[in-house]
């Protein structure tokens, strides 16, 4: 069993998504998204990448990494699923860092970010996403109701032109960056949020 912040193990030409978050708490719908990328982007491995932190959201009361950790191993429950909580030796919050250290750790891994619409709205918020675009490609995975307001945000408009169709999202891993798609899967509504709330008012 990987150790909660080692770091996976990969070989030149694998095609690997990157799912980071805090997991608080892990649920299906990462691993319906996982699921997803796997197939529509013929991926070998999905790493989850279980974050210390959200730098823009409040961490109070955020239980630890290796907890985190094992809950989510436990919802994966995939033998292509790798949940980890390394955070590429950075010690930063950070994704941009993260995937600089990664990109530099494995050469010739073919590495894609993964994330639900609803980010990348927002995505303009994050520290160097310019540059996250330009680290390696992206795969924006539908979410109920933010599709539209994932086209219409910031991020989308200063990228449109490296955007692809999702008929073409088998060979995304493999494209120089920037290049990004959305891709249209079961969806649900799912989210951490709703989760611990719900767990709250039943305690």
């Amino acid at each position: 069993m990987l150790s909660e912040t080692r770091a996976p193990l990969a070989a030149p030409g694998m095609r690997i998504g990157l799912l980071g978050g805090s997991f608080n708490p892990a649920h299906d719908a990462h691993r319906d998204i996982s699921l997803a990328a796997l197939k529509r982007l013929g991926l070998d491995q999905v790493w989850w990448l279980v974050t210390a932190g959200n730098p823009l959201k409040n961490n109070e009361g955020l239980p630890s990494v290796a907890a985190r950790v094992h809950e989510a191993r436990g919802v994966a429950d995939h033998p292509r699923i790798i949940v980890t909580g390394f955070d590429g030796g950075t010690g930063t919050p950070y994704t941009a860092d993260l995937l600089a250290s990664l990109v530099q750790r494995y050469p010739g891994v073919n590495f894609v970010w993964l994330m639900g619409a609803d980010n990348l709205a927002t995505f303009h918020r994050w520290k160097a996403w310019p540059e996250i675009f330009q680290l390696v490609p992206l795969a924006v995975l539908d979410r109920p109701g933010c599709r539209l307001k994932a086209r219409a945000g910031k991020a989308a408009h200063r990228f449109a032109g490296a955007y692809i169709d999702e008929t073409d999202a088998l060979g995304l891993a493999t494209l120089e960056p920037p290049a990004w798609t959305i891709l249209t899967h079961r969806l649900s509504g799912l989210s951490s949020t709703a989760l611990r709330e719900n767990v709250l008012e039943s305690d």
